[in-house]
């Protein structure tokens, strides 16, 4: 299993400006080697004969020139532009497979960031040892043990961070609490419902700090371009969008974790956040959610601890079905939070009943895969919707 632990660092003036120069020599060789694959591209198509470009080919080329052409390349370490080329390498795999659109150059500020390694630099205590610079304090120390396979150096908001990927075994967490079951209904008022009743509300990081993100919108956009005043601001409001970014995370950190530690089975919902965000009206509150690293978090974290999470198809109805007799309502408005079951009688909450019906089918589901082979962390769930539908299977996705 690979480990990525993201620290920051603390160089000093000297320091600083060797890591731009390194981040640019990354992003000028990416740049280019996006532009020459192009450039070749369009001699293959006129010339079947010759060759179609890769980032083998590209890495040598830039090898043969960069001492005469680009001779402040030599400043930095080799893996800033090597490594650059292999990852447009890797982009254009992504493209050509369906996972990615085409790759875009790199922006100044925006992408500053360089690769190493794992034979080009050295960690010790609460330091990192860089090629052609030295020594840099890291603020913590590496917290995964194991074979370091590669260090990505990256400029967020005016501030440094190391993040370190390790090869570890599969690490097994031990169980903390065993509480069974859980469903977990995602929502916009509430971050988080239980179907134990619980709440999270979570911390709407973007909508708290809305009003002081505007202001320095504002007055970034009333700044002359290229003064001085106006490269204050920039970095003013990089450092504010990178604290909302950071309250946003710590929230979903913890959640993840009490979730994780808590509970063995874990059922979520397959939700279609790209067409969520295409709703005008919910599309600010959705985004200050989410929902998409949640469900990541959750995944890697039920894994390490050896447990499950299963994710319940989109089109499942779970708020609209009776988690006590089954009875599927015909329509539930968005604005409609209660509603009274017509079969029995019973009073729902509406997250609390669509959570409960994602621990049902997570329990369903964890059942029939014992009998399985191959039940992993995260799996399918498949089930009957409810009388209303009777014989229309529900197949979940896998995350």
């Amino acid at each position: 299993m690979f480990l990525a632990h993201r620290f920051q660092l603390d160089p000093n003036n000297v320091q600083e400006t060797y890591l731009s120069r390194a981040a640019g020599t990354a992003r000028f060789a990416y740049n280019w080697a996006l532009a020459e694959w192009g450039r070749r591209y369009a001699a293959c198509k006129a010339d079947p004969s010759l060759p179609l470009p890769n980032e083998g080919a590209l890495r040598r080329q830039l090898n043969a020139i960069k001492r005469d052409c680009f001779p402040w390349m030599l400043e930095v370490s080799k893996n800033a532009p090597q490594m650059a080329i292999m990852q447009l390498g890797r982009a254009f795999q992504n493209f050509f497979e369906g996972r990615a659109r085409y790759p875009t150059f790199r922006r100044k500020g925006r992408d500053d960031r360089f690769t190493l390694t794992n034979d080009q630099f050295r960690i010790e205590g609460h330091r990192i040892r860089i090629p052609k610079l030295g020594w840099v304090r890291m603020r913590e120390s590496l917290r995964f043990a194991g074979r370091i396979v590669s260090a990505s150096i990256s400029r967020i908001a005016e501030r440094w961070y190391a993040s370190i990927t390790v090869e570890t075994a599969n690490p097994i967490l031990p169980y903390s609490d065993s509480q069974g079951a859980v469903g977990v209904d995602f929502g916009v008022t509430t971050l988080a419902t239980l179907s134990t009743g619980e709440t999270v509300t979570g911390p709407k990081a973007l909508r708290t700090l809305l009003d002081r993100l505007r202001r320095l919108s504002r007055g970034l956009s009333r700044k002359v371009k290229g003064s001085r005043n106006r490269a204050k601001a920039k970095v003013a409001l990089a450092k504010l969008h990178a604290r909302i970014a950071n309250l946003r995370r710590d929230s979903l950190h913890k959640l993840s974790s009490i979730i994780t530690r808590r509970f063995d089975t874990i059922g979520i919902e397959d939700l279609n956040v790209k067409g969520m965000l295409g709703n005008r009206r919910l599309s600010r509150a959705i985004a200050d959610m989410g929902f998409s690293e949640l469900r990541r978090q959750l995944a890697y974290k039920a894994a390490q601890r050896g447990r499950q999470v299963v994710v319940v198809d989109r089109w499942y109805p779970s708020s609209k079905t009776c988690s006590c007799c089954g009875y599927l309502l015909k329509e539930l408005d968005l604005g409609a939070r209660h509603w009274t079951c017509q079969g029995c009688g019973t009073q729902h909450d509406r997250d609390v009943n669509a959570a409960v019906n994602l621990r049902n089918m997570a329990v369903s589901s964890t059942v029939s895969a014992c009998g399985g082979e191959g039940a992993g962390p995260v799996h399918q769930a498949q089930g009957e919707t409810g009388p209303g539908k009777a014989g229309i299977q529900q197949q979940a996705s896998v995350a």
